[in-house]
């Protein structure tokens, strides 16, 4: 079982209200949001849309609730525009964030991204980044890492369907590339076995620098269907391509046990963005937080 102590545990916002699709939960506020996620026992979230943008006010209403922030995303754009435009946004987003108490900051390179592309078929079309934009890439999030090490955070990267960094073998190759010290990984159970990766193998390999998890769990028919019907990433998830752990086909008992193993200091994040009117929030937050419970003792 993994250590309370050690291991904190969160729900992505993105349950309730959907930044990407804004009709998605557009009926749902921020305050139901967060009280939900206090009530169904969990101690955090990441930050949506709809959260208050001055850290004073989103903090206090975190506070009332016994929440924190642990982690927001940040779009880099590091092979597609000036290196310095990437770093001013990032300073901003860490400004925000260290003001609300999170250690954690989640990278993803979103240069010719297809995930938000509703008519584009999440299996086509994937951009395959040549040797300079590789150099971009990992130089820049270096540099960004050592901005957010020096202020006492950790840079994560986010692997993506859609993105530069999907398979295997980029995630490999983008492991093998950047300083060990200065960017971490994000794991994505979700992600990987979307793109036919076995997430126990990925995570085998590097928990030593993971520093964020994300617990999304896959309905491997809708997957099947994603693939034969060529859905685009955000009608899977309209359609409940992803789910709460517990409720699809990923087994997590080991991937509970590799981070136990290794000692994992961090946030676990159940992130498992759905269409609420389908799946009400609440209902499949409190059933992610019990088969968490009984799985891995938190």
């Amino acid at each position: 079982m993994l250590d309370k102590n050690k291991v904190s545990l969160g729900i992505a916002q993105i349950a309730w209200t959907n930044d990407d699709m804004p009709d998605l939960g557009k009926e749902n506020t921020f305050e139901q949001c967060v009280s939900e996620i206090a009530l169904a026992g969990f101690a955090a979230s990441e930050v949506g849309a709809k959260y208050p943008t001055d850290p004073v006010v989103l903090k206090k209403a975190m506070d009332l609730r016994g929440l924190t922030i642990c982690n927001s995303w940040f779009s880099s754009f590091l092979i597609t525009k000036p290196y310095a435009e990437t770093e001013q946004a990032f300073i901003k987003s860490l400004n925000f964030l260290q003001a609300v108490g999170a250690k954690v900051i989640g990278v993803s390179e979103q240069s010719y991204s297809t995930q938000g592309k509703l008519e584009q078929p999440i299996w086509d079309g994937k951009y395959e980044m040549n040797d300079e934009e590789w150099e971009l890439l990992t130089e820049g999030l270096n540099k960004l890492g050592k901005i957010a090490k020096d202020r006492g955070m950790a840079l994560t990267f986010h692997h993506h369907m859609g993105t530069v960094v999907q398979t295997e073998a980029e995630i490999d190759k983008f492991m093998d590339m950047v300083d060990k010290e200065l960017v971490y990984l994000l794991f994505d159970s979700g992600h990987l076995s979307f793109a036919g990766i076995d997430p126990e193998k990925v995570l085998k390999k590097y928990v030593n620098r993971v520093r964020h998890v994300h617990l999304k769990d896959i309905r491997g028919e809708m997957v099947k269907r994603s693939q034969t019907e060529r859905w685009s990433f955000l009608k899977g998830v309209r359609e409940g391509v992803f789910t709460v752990p517990g409720d699809g086909d990923v087994d997590f008992a080991p991937l509970f046990k590799i981070l136990e193993e290794a000692e994992y200091k961090g946030w676990m994040v159940v992130e498992a963005e759905q269409d609420p009117a389908k799946a009400n929030p609440l209902e499949y937050a409190l059933k992610a937080r019990k088969y968490i419970a009984d799985k891995a003792g938190l």
